[in-house]
């Protein structure tokens, strides 16, 4: 997760491409919504080397995933929240915690841990 200034398609694009620069590896699409903000998706899908795809309007089922993560991420910050007034700490804090939680879909695993078992192909101990 990362605060950005706007929405704009410029920043979100940036935004994007620093999240996930470092997982490059890792990544084999995208998928987004139809929402402006999205509308670098030709430069992300060029500096990732990925395949980036748009869902269908209404269809939000196309990014289950997704949508789980934004329901999450709502229980900390309601619809209305004043995004101007969340620092990056607590962005930081809400993302471990998130991070932390076991999930139904990775057998009651938290991502954190199923993350470190695909990558290393170890088993590591819960963080906090």
């Amino acid at each position: 997760m990362k605060k950005v200034v706007s929405k704009e398609a410029a920043f979100i694009t940036t935004a994007i491409n620093d999240l996930l620069e470092d997982w490059i590896p890792y990544l084999h699409t995208i998928t987004a919504d139809n929402g402006k903000e999205f509308a670098g998706h030709q430069k992300v899908a060029e500096n990732l080397n990925v395949d980036y795809f748009f869902a269908h309007p209404y269809h939000s089922w196309e990014r289950g995933s997704n949508e789980n993560l934004n329901g999450l991420i709502r229980q900390y910050f309601p619809k209305g929240s004043d995004f101007r007034s969340i620092t990056e700490q607590r962005i930081y804090e809400i993302e471990t915690k998130i991070n932390n939680r076991p999930r139904k879909r990775f057998g009651y695993e938290t991502p954190i841990f199923v993350m470190n078992k695909l990558l290393f192909n170890e088993e590591v101990a819960f963080m906090s």
